[in-house]
């Protein structure tokens, strides 16, 4: 049975049943948001620490829910914010030169065979190599499939200015795959 938002608000409000509240918060989100903080950082343990710093700060930070956003989207915008922290530490600990490209390369493993894991490959090199509001604007609508009016609330930019950069990255994406795709 899933539990739904409004029941766990209400778990999450009261002091004595916080911790069930906690518990219901993780099984209904966790999933989501691993998935949400895996395509903007990439590594699979740093997100998983990403997502636990999540679910900390939400539990820190519930009081600060005014019930005026969905769960979900409260919930995203912390996953985001704590993500983007990330990468900015990991771009300040950086001491290599490699770029994107190099690095998404070494993810994949060298037995990959075929036109739809070259695609794929040169669609993550794509995604890596934006600037950074249009990364997560396009990972967001793309991958999450939020609508416009849900990724104006996570990042706190007006709709029209998503439209306009899920735009430009989606013709960087393409461009970058013509470029670089070879059969």
């Amino acid at each position: 049975m899933k539990i739904k938002d409004a029941e766990i608000i209400s778990l999450m409000q009261n002091p004595r049943t916080q911790e069930k509240g906690v518990r219901a918060l993780m099984d209904a989100y966790q999933s989501r948001l691993y998935w949400h903080i895996r395509r903007i950082i990439v590594d699979g343990d740093l997100a998983q620490d990403t997502l636990q710093e999540t679910f900390i700060k939400a539990y820190q930070n519930f009081h600060q829910f005014k019930n005026d956003s969905q769960l979900y989207t409260w919930l995203y915008r912390i996953a985001t914010n704590e993500a983007l922290q990330q990468v900015n530490k990991m771009k300040k600990m950086q001491k290599t030169d490699e770029d994107p490209e190099y690095y998404m390369q070494n993810l994949v493993s060298d037995n990959t065979e075929g036109d739809a894991e070259e695609i794929q490959l040169l669609l993550q090199n794509a995604i890596q190599s934006l600037p950074e509001k249009q990364k997560l604007v396009f990972m967001m609508r793309y991958y999450d499939d939020l609508p416009y009016e849900e990724i104006s609330k996570i990042v706190d930019m007006s709709v029209g200015t998503l439209k306009t950069n899920y735009h430009y990255a989606k013709q960087k994406i393409e461009e970058y795959i013509k470029e670089n795709y070879e059969r």
